[in-house]
């Protein structure tokens, strides 16, 4: 008898020692790690090189700091829509996730298509550029910098971003809260001398603000435009669902922690530029961080290409980090190969998954026309996002036993979904040609979906060609199917 419970001490000791080493991805994003998520992706070049796009179309200093709060306060109505779409769906993938449960699989795949075959890669070479651009300017100071010198430098720290994100989810977690505080950092670089600025009663330049004989109706919209896409980053968090601790906790806290510091930070950084540049000085700069940095910090200013180098390489962490995880939801769901879905066996990342976008993006960074891609594919990330608050709205009457921790209020989503969809007709309308051709990017999804999803006749070398692919990357990466 002694002996059979000897037996079943060591059997329960086993069962848990194999427990300990499920492979699977771990909940380890906290609170904490979760903010830094939203406000290391929020906060990128932006801010710091060139916020005029919201000075020009809104026509005058008081109605652009009123549109830079207007679409933190949307922006935070979008947030808080993820918020309890993230706690009623717990699943990871973002809007992925919420327009495949609710729209179905045709739909979310249209929304991976597009983010597969453009949109992430020219994202992440865009913001990718403005960090090889700047970290290399204090070197070459004051010539300009070498374009292949700038690919390069942009070439290793993309190389850096995807090792980091396939070694450790702590590693990333804990860059991404240095790079967070050393964007907020630079942020009281600028607000403190600028608020200091104001208490010493420099106004000059706030007088006449809201110049009404400046400002277009019909240009507006294009300021709140630019303002949102100042804000986009919100959503991150909700595409590592399944590693939050607490998500039904944590994501709606984090989501309004990140909104209201972003708001007050881009709104004071914007009020401390005003204090030291006109608006005609503003509109004439390149990066205005850059020209504030030199009115008042002169020799020293030399730390804001700096600052602003990092602030591009927290986007690029954050970013890399949350859209790995939509490629492996996808894969799990049966959308993109099988090998995208697995974990590496000792660190416990979806490596697959993180490197999948690395060779498209060094391609489009030495060879593609990035900007008018993006351009091609702006209104495509607000019709989706529109399309997934939606979903909200329709879930709310198709499914109301859905349990739903967290719960906004119906015109939240209502207001938010309906600004999207006039971004979206904006786009048509000022742009019917570059808007079209993303369209038409997106369409060419249709086919696809059909060709390797729907179609099952397919020829048996395809078959053993993919089984031998996905078996080689299996072992090359080190990977296997993660256990639930």
């Amino acid at each position: 008898m002694a002996k059979g419970k000897a037996q079943d001490l060591r059997g329960a000791e086993k069962s848990k020692d194999q427990n300990k080493e499920k492979v699977h991805l771990r909940k380890k994003v906290t609170l904490l790690r979760g903010i830094s998520i939203i406000i290391g992706t929020i906060i990128g070049a932006g801010i710091f090189i060139s916020p005029k796009g919201i000075l020009q179309n809104s026509g005058s200093i008081g109605m652009s700091l009123v549109t830079w709060v207007a679409c933190g306060i949307l922006s935070l109505f979008g947030a808080l829509s993820y918020a309890e779409l993230g706690t009623c769906i717990t699943k990871s993938g973002g809007h992925y996730t919420y327009i495949f449960e609710a729209f179905g699989p045709h739909a979310a795949f249209l929304r991976l298509w597009s983010d597969i075959i453009a949109i992430r890669p020219a994202g992440m070479a865009v913001i990718s550029l403005a960090f090889g651009r700047y970290i290399l300017e204090p070197i070459f100071m004051p010539c300009g910098v070498p374009e292949f010198a700038i690919k390069l430098a942009t070439a290793i720290g993309l190389t850096m971003v995807m090792y980091i994100n396939s070694v450790s989810v702590s590693w990333t977690a804990r860059l991404q809260i240095f790079l967070t505080f050393s964007k907020l950092l630079a942020m009281v670089i600028i607000i403190v001398p600028g608020l200091y600025q104001l208490s010493r009663g420099e106004t000059k330049h706030f007088q006449n603000a809201f110049q009404v004989h400046s400002m277009k109706l019909s240009d507006l919209p294009l300021a709140f435009y630019s303002g949102m896409y100042a804000y986009a980053g919100w959503f991150y968090l909700n595409f590592v669902t399944e590693e939050v601790d607490h998500p039904e906790r944590t994501v709606p806290l984090a989501i309004c922690i990140s909104m209201a510091i972003v708001t007050v930070c881009y709104t004071l950084t914007n009020v401390a530029y005003y204090t030291v540049m006109s608006s005609d000085q503003l509109l004439a700069s390149s990066a205005v961080a850059v020209t504030f940095a030199e009115k008042v910090y002169g020799n020293y200013s030399i730390a804001v290409p700096i600052f602003v180098a990092l602030s591009c390489f927290g986007s690029m962490n954050g970013c890399t980090f949350a859209v790995s995880r939509m490629f492996y939801v996808a894969s799990r769901e049966g959308q993109l190969p099988e090998v995208l879905s697995m974990v590496h066996v000792h660190r416990h990342t979806p490596v697959a998954a993180v490197i999948v976008l690395y060779p498209l993006t060094m391609l489009l960074l030495f060879i593609g026309d990035i900007y008018s891609l993006l351009n091609f594919m702006s209104f495509l990330r607000w019709l989706f996002i529109g399309l997934a608050v939606v979903g909200l709205i329709y879930m709310r009457y198709t499914r109301p036993e859905m349990p739903r921790p967290f719960k906004v209020p119906i015109f939240i989503p209502a207001v938010f979904s309906f600004t999207c969809f006039f971004m979206v007709f904006l786009s048509l309308y000022s742009d019917p040609v570059n808007t079209g051709i993303g369209f038409g990017i997106m369409l060419t999804g249709i086919p696809a979906y059909y060709i390797f999803i729907v179609f099952d006749r397919k020829p048996m070398w395809f078959h053993k060609l993919s089984d031998s692919v996905n078996r080689s990357l299996q072992i090359l990466l080190e990977v296997v199917p993660a256990e639930n």
